[in-house]
């Protein structure tokens, strides 16, 4: 059953509003890739944390507005829990950069710079113990670490 903004893990608790409603976010999608719950909390909080210091006022305030943090994909139920072992890779995307495992359908994040993408993609394979891909704006591969 996926958390809710009214059902969700204690540890979320004090988290300021968009912070605690982009962890659910974040946590029901890692546990739809085959995370544990007890490794997807602290990840999930992590980044969402990560992704309110450095969203626009307007991005959180349309998070807020429109996005559910239960929804699932349709096909939520073909996630594929080896995707935690896959590399994550930086990749172009059409609001800047984005972050995902290797084989993922939906990035984890997107990133204005690339930059930023890199840092993130490269501390996230470092908690999986995988490698880092970086692509090219043109999509070929530009760098393995």
């Amino acid at each position: 059953m996926p958390w809710t903004m009214d059902d969700y893990p204690a540890s979320l608790k004090n988290l300021d509003k968009p912070v605690k409603k982009k962890a659910i976010e974040i946590a029901n999608a890692l546990v739809d890739e085959g995370y544990d719950e007890s490794r997807a909390i602290p990840i999930a909080t992590s980044q969402a944390k990560e992704w309110h210091e450095n969203a626009s006022k307007r991005e959180v305030k349309d998070f807020m507005k429109n996005d559910d943090p239960t929804k699932r994909d349709s096909d939520a139920s073909h996630s594929n829990p080896d995707l935690i072992d896959n590399a994550e890779e930086v990749v172009p995307h059409e609001e800047g950069w984005a972050v995902q495992a290797k084989g993922s359908k939906r990035p984890s994040q997107v990133f204005d710079n690339k930059q930023d993408a890199v840092k993130r993609a490269k501390e996230i394979a470092k908690n999986k113990g995988t490698e880092t891909i970086i692509h090219k704006k043109d999509g070929s591969v530009e760098k393995r670490a």
